[in-house]
């Protein structure tokens, strides 16, 4: 169970003192670590088979400096385990899972920072994030960085409700709602946390100044304004040049504290499943993203440790800014 200190209120609370680095790609660093993910339940096939290479994930973002992991939730579903023969129950313990293997983790982290000669102040403050994908991920289809899946905000109500609810009860320090393509979608998850007390992101998924489907960003942030379990609004899964204007527009349109954490900048190939161009992501761009609000940093796809652990440098060299809005407490 999570303690005080690493609730997502004191989440919140640290947000108010300076920026928080968030871990990198799972999927890549499952990979580098030799996992197969060429399957449509992607990273989640492993909280089934092999669940011990997700905690060797988390366990690298931990030491190269990320506070906040993200759980291998993100293509996990009732519906996608259904394929497989999972059953209801079984699918609810895997998710539940994939919070308890990203606490191992942290307990190791925890462990090694007591057992470090040079730690002098005690473990460092460290939160689990359960991510909750798009419905477009489940499709394993690429439709996830289009949205409009043609489904009403009641149908994806109806979809993420049993999902959000099996990882509220596996008490996470804060929901991550990522790489959401539409304002659709992200209608359908504040109805469902408003009013809570559960406190989460919310992140969408950007090409320039619009959301993926499409409409403009000023728009799709609003939706989160007044919704106080929200601690954060922000970008993810978007072209590293893409994020300052984002957060630009986050930080003006909701006062909040703004959330990113870009791919390396290449291209996903839905079809072949592959990656295509150059990485551009760059951590010297971290210190411009900080002044214009982002508080919680760090990488999607294709974004390892030692890029992490780069972020981290450049957000321990940045200045301890509080917002104009404090966290309500």
């Amino acid at each position: 169970m999570a303690t005080e200190q690493t609730t997502g209120t004191s989440l919140a609370r640290a947000l108010a003192t300076g920026p928080i680095v968030l871990d990198g790609g799972l999927s890549n660093q499952l990979e580098a670590q030799g996992a197969d993910l060429r399957d449509s339940l992607w990273s989640a096939r492993l909280l089934a088979d092999d669940t011990t290479e997700i905690t060797k994930a988390h366990a690298a973002y931990y030491a190269a400096g990320a506070q906040v992991v993200i759980t291998s939730s993100y293509q996990a579903s009732f519906q996608g385990f259904a394929t497989r023969g999972i059953d209801q129950a079984a699918a609810a313990r895997l998710l539940r899972r994939s919070v308890e293997l990203a606490r191992e983790a942290e307990l190791t982290a925890i462990a090694a920072d007591r057992e470090a000669a040079d730690n002098v102040v005690g473990p460092r403050p460290r939160w689990v994030a359960a991510s909750i994908g798009p419905y477009g991920a489940v499709l394993a289809d690429g439709s996830e960085y289009r949205g409009r899946y043609g489904l009403s905000v009641a149908d994806l109500e109806a979809f993420h409700a049993p999902r959000l609810g099996t990882l509220v009860g596996a008490m996470p320090d804060l929901l991550a709602m990522e790489t959401i393509p539409d304002i659709d979608e992200a209608l359908a998850l504040m109805n469902l946390v408003r009013g809570t007390g559960v406190p989460c992101w919310l992140s969408f998924s950007a090409v320039g100044r619009k959301t993926r489907a499409g409409q403009p960003l000023a728009e799709a942030f609003a939706v989160a304004a007044d919704v106080d379990e929200v601690i954060a609004v922000g970008v993810n899964c978007c072209a590293p040049q893409d994020v300052l204007a984002a957060v630009e527009i986050a930080s003006s349109v909701t006062g909040k504290p703004v959330v990113v954490y870009p791919n390396s900048g290449e291209s996903w190939d839905a079809t072949t499943r592959t990656w295509r161009q150059e990485s551009t992501f760059d951590a010297g761009l971290v210190h411009s993203w900080i002044d214009a609000g982002a508080r919680l940093i760090g990488g999607c796809c294709r974004v390892g440790p030692e890029a992490i652990r780069q972020v981290g440098h450049a957000v321990r060299e940045a200045p301890q800014i509080v917002p104009p809005h404090a966290p309500k407490q």
